[in-house]
């Protein structure tokens, strides 16, 4: 062999020795790197478990241990003055079978959701739909109609109780135009109406800017291209105004129902759910049987019903929503 393949040889094996060396030496930077990417994605994951804290021990200690208290109270016949005994599906066959203003308590209950939760829907979205157009002040306007809702629930309903009065501000009203104003809050007729009219007022103003701020975001192009084609401002309204905003209706509708099934302030100070039980609604009743009868059980029964009621009827409109509700433009 030649002295120049000798020579040759021997720079290989060193290029060969220093690239081991090399990749010997880099290994452990590639290591400690891939160490420092896991402890940085742990710490991240840690940061965001600490700032979940909080809210997760609020669920946990104000809903989620309620909640399934509530439900195992509801199998007990518990006075708070004497210890609890088991009765199994007792309360339940009670408030579904044998208790004679159940039925009566749950049609009050429907009453003021189906009373009104459409009217909430159609002045909250009517307004909204005014407020958007060109009109001066439309944000002193928005703030006056979101000012009740800021507002607490009994304040306002004691303001509505003065002018429910007989020589109330309403009836004053009426008799400018020679009506005879009933008693609001004292007729079994009329309770309920007033309570739905007090509640309408109270709270239409969170739907009036959920429905503003959906308007806002519907492209302007669509009506323009409708005006062309000679589409009125009805046609506007219904073919692309209700379809574009439907998740912002179905959003509303979802909450308001919820809302609705709660009600309690309202009827407590109105009229404690008078006449009789003509606006006695699930909440009323539970509170009455928890804290004025300590019957527990029974009204953790009563909690547990209203409950189902609720899940089932927000559970069949996220079901049927597929059906009207339009995510994409």
């Amino acid at each position: 062999m030649s002295l120049r393949h000798f020579i040759g040889r021997e720079k290989m094996l060193r290029k060969k020795v220093g690239t081991n060396q090399m990749s010997v030496a880099i290994q452990p930077k590639v290591f400690d790197a891939s160490a420092m990417a896991r402890r940085r994605k742990w710490r991240d994951i840690g940061g965001a478990y600490l700032f979940l804290t909080p809210n997760m021990l609020g669920f946990l200690v104000f809903i989620l241990f309620p909640l399934v208290a509530s439900f195992v109270i509801s199998f007990f016949d518990w006075s708070l003055l004497t210890p609890p005994t088991f009765i199994g599906l007792g309360n339940y066959i009670r408030l579904l079978a044998q208790d004679p203003v159940f039925h009566r308590i749950l049609f009050n209950t429907l009453y003021f959701v189906f009373g009104y939760v459409p009217l909430n829907i159609v002045v909250s979205l009517g307004l909204a739909v005014w407020l958007s157009g060109r009109i001066r002040g439309k944000s002193v306007f928005r703030v006056i109609f979101f000012f009740p809702v800021m507002t607490p629930a009994i304040a306002v309903s004691l303001v509505w109780l003065l002018m429910y009065g007989q020589s109330g501000v309403i009836n004053w009203f009426l008799s400018l135009v020679h009506i005879q104003g009933p008693n609001w809050v004292g007729s079994a007729f009329w309770a309920m109406p007033a309570v739905i009219l007090m509640s309408l007022w109270y709270g239409f103003g969170y739907n009036l800017l959920v429905f503003s701020a959906g308007l806002q975001a519907i492209p302007s192009y669509f009506y323009e291209s409708a005006a062309i084609d000679g589409a009125t401002g009805w046609r506007q309204f219904w073919n692309i105004t209700i379809p574009l905003l439907s998740p912002s209706i179905f959003f509303a509708l979802v909450m308001t129902l919820i809302t609705s099934f709660q009600v309690f302030d309202q009827v407590f100070i109105l009229t404690s759910g008078g006449p009789g039980v003509s606006t006695t609604t699930l909440v009323l009743y539970m509170y009455q049987n928890g804290f004025a009868y300590f019957h527990m059980g029974y009204a953790a029964t009563i909690s547990t019903i209203l409950f189902l009621l609720i899940m089932a009827v927000t559970i069949s409109q996220f079901f049927f929503q597929r059906r009207w509700v339009h995510y994409e433009v």
